[in-house]
């Protein structure tokens, strides 16, 4: 089946950069919209950076300027470039990937298995 392999985390000061990846794999037919979550202590999950095959972005406000989300389709990955990191984005952050496995005619979400991310003040 698909799934998804995340890397890149870790631990930085604040102003500091990290950059996560995610290589989607297995019985890949097609895959529409790729991005990032991410789960702070005490929060809900939210949307941190979203793409579309066609290279669409939708950032979240809170990071909007700082990250940038960007693919290749070719590879089927898509990175997430944190820099001007702040205490504030100290999270787990999940890849998302919706997906057409093939043989198959309907797209599901998939998820990578989280990368901590803290950045100390």
């Amino acid at each position: 089946q698909v799934q998804l392999v995340e890397s890149g985390g870790g631990l930085v000061q604040s102003g500091g950069s990290l950059r996560l990846s995610c290589a989607a794999s297995g019985s890949i037919g097609s895959i529409d919209t790729m991005g990032w979550y991410r789960q702070a202590l005490g929060k809900q999950r939210e949307l941190v950076a979203g793409i579309t095959s066609g290279g669409v972005t939708n950032i979240n406000d809170s990071v909007k300027g700082r990250f940038t989300v960007s693919r290749d389709n070719a590879k089927n990955t898509v990175n997430l470039q944190m820099s001007s990191l702040l205490p504030e984005d100290t999270a787990v952050y999940y890849c998302n990937a919706r997906v057409r496995p093939r043989f198959t005619s309907l797209y599901d979400d998939y998820w990578g298995q989280g990368t901590q991310v803290t950045v100390s003040s």
